[in-house]
């Protein structure tokens, strides 16, 4: 593998883990653009600076994204976050409940 084909495949890890890492901390109750942005930033500005993967400074996309999201999200918005969620999930589950009792 050449310098440059080597380089290609980092690159490509790099924006995997990113795109990981900015899809599930979208999906944690309470983050908002402003959020997502902030810790896209605090990644990538970290890694410029010491040259590491994400994944060495950071660990799993997933991981992280769950502890940015309890670092930066204040509790009381979480909260009611989970809240609503759980709301409209009940609400979509007794709307299939009531097709499949109807046969629709």
């Amino acid at each position: 593998m050449t310098k440059k084909e080597k380089r290609t495949a980092e690159d490509k890890d790099r924006e995997k883990w990113m795109a990981r890492f900015q899809v599930r901390l979208a999906l944690q109750p309470g983050v908002d653009r402003e959020i997502v942005l902030r810790a896209v930033k605090d990644v990538t500005g970290h890694c410029a600076i010491t040259g590491e993967h994400p994944r060495d400074a950071f660990g799993d996309p997933d991981e992280h994204a769950v502890r940015v999201a309890a670092l930066l999200v204040p509790a009381d918005r979480a909260e009611r976050e989970r809240k609503r969620d759980a709301v409209v999930d009940a609400i979509g589950n007794a709307f299939k409940r009531a097709g499949d009792a109807a046969g629709l």
